[in-house]
């Protein structure tokens, strides 16, 4: 491993895609501490020290960038959206899914995502800072992360516009990595505000603590830590292989094919996306209904999924979580392709007839592996709520985020963290093999 991470620095292009990747996620970090005008910075590190769970996931989407309500507060967060609703649409609208096909079609839908992201980028910035004020009022107090936003119009459109363009600028730091430096730009940026959080939350978890409970969410986070990353990078990995034959031809007197292969299918073949988008979808209602007239039962909705507290909270985490792994296993299987391109090859599944039969059959075996993997994730994303269940259960202590040990990563940060060092360090050993070196994976 040392040897390798040596040749990839000895290696003039690699060196500087690693470089380059360095540079440009210290430029979003420092661009992560350019405040917005007009914002109360005592009110937002109020609300951060009362542990908000909502607040914390839109940190982890944006790089830190909400704890200082800079402007990449929304860091890539309308992107994902925007993606997500192009995804949906896709396999349902037939005109969208003949332009995907086309050449060059996937470059239009990708254009069209960037469009869509500057209206949803107007709207999250509209709710987002009503969200932060109505958690802020939640006692009773008037309290106005920016006063006079509302209010005083060129004060509200600088900040739209602001944060916005804030939003576009993070979507084209993520781009540039994933074009001029090493691994999906996009992903990394997540990474690296999740690497960057998790001592500040760590600390904070340890000056709320004292004691037994102290040493008990140590225990905890390790524990969390150590077997989440085992049985993460296990499932990663698995695969369902389907042996796939190719037939003889004789031409002359030379013989082609006859040999015998497989076909991967990976356990969770999505990687991290649907903990990433799910963790993005999961903001929608405390969102929405921060947007509404305010009520008992507006403002208790706001509250349960903006601090990720209860079990309807928990029970919709998880099977969003569910049905974006089978959704976007569906959906890459058939981009794929594999029935079509086995039967042009002329290569053939035993026991199993070409086209449509083996198309059939691959859906088949890999709905039945996802479902492995969707309930992993599925559990793994809900990981805060058992721990914040026990935690009542054994010292009666409320499950908040500054008091439960695994909202120091999460599930779903730890997958998100895994994800992308293991795809970055494949994106590195296809590199070195290049060049003839060893790579860092066996």
């Amino acid at each position: 491993m040392i040897q390798s991470i040596r040749n990839a620095f000895r290696v003039p292009d690699v060196r500087n895609k690693l470089l380059f990747t360095f540079l440009i996620l210290v430029i979003y970090q420092f661009i992560a501490h350019v405040p917005v005008i007009g914002v109360d910075r005592a009110a937002v590190d109020l609300l951060f020290q009362q542990g908000n769970g909502l607040l914390n996931v839109l940190n982890l989407l944006s790089g830190g960038g909400v704890s200082n309500f800079s402007i990449i507060a929304m860091g890539v967060y309308p992107y994902i959206t925007a993606s997500i609703i192009f995804q949906l649409l896709v396999p349902v609208i037939p005109q969208l899914e003949a332009i995907q096909r086309e050449p060059g079609g996937q470059e239009k839908i990708q254009r069209w995502t960037y469009y869509l992201s500057i209206p949803m980028a107007v709207l999250q910035a509209v709710a987002q800072i009503n969200l932060f004020n109505i958690l802020a009022g939640a006692d009773g107090q008037q309290v106005a992360i920016i006063p006079g936003f509302g209010n005083d119009f060129l004060l509200t459109i600088t900040v739209i516009v602001t944060m916005t363009a804030g939003t576009m600028l993070a979507i084209w730091l993520g781009e540039l990595i994933t074009e001029e430096g090493i691994g999906n730009g996009i992903s990394i940026i997540i990474f690296a505000g999740i690497v960057a959080i998790a001592p500040q939350q760590f600390i904070q978890l340890m000056i709320n603590t004292s004691g037994a409970f102290r040493f008990y969410n140590i225990l905890v986070f390790v524990g969390i830590t150590v077997v989440s990353i085992i049985a993460i990078v296990l499932v990663q990995e698995g695969v369902r292989r389907i042996p796939v034959q190719y037939g003889k031809r004789v031409r002359g007197r030379k013989q082609y094919g006859g040999a015998s292969t497989f076909i991967p299918l990976k356990v969770n073949p999505v990687g991290m996306i649907p903990l990433i988008f799910s963790q993005s979808v999961i903001t929608f209602p405390a969102i929405i209904f921060s947007l509404l007239p305010q009520n008992d039962v507006t403002r208790d909705l706001t509250t349960s999924f903006g601090q990720q507290t209860g079990f309807t909270y928990w029970f919709v985490f998880f099977w969003l979580t569910f049905a974006f792994t089978f959704f976007y296993s569906d959906v890459m299987v058939q981009n794929q392709g594999l029935a079509d391109n086995l039967q042009r090859q002329g290569g053939f599944i035993p026991g199993i007839r070409p086209g449509k039969r083996t198309e059939d059959y691959i859906q088949k075996v890999t709905r039945r592996i996802t479902f492995v993997g969707a309930t992993f994730l599925g559990i793994i994303a809900v990981i805060p709520g058992f721990i914040g269940a026990l935690n009542r259960l054994l010292f009666d202590i409320s499950a908040t985020q500054t008091t439960n040990a695994a909202f120091v990563i999460g599930g779903a940060g730890l997958i998100i963290v895994v994800g992308v060092v293991i795809d970055t360090l494949r994106q590195l050993e296809a590199q070195l093999v290049m060049r003839n070196y060893e790579g860092f994976m066996r």
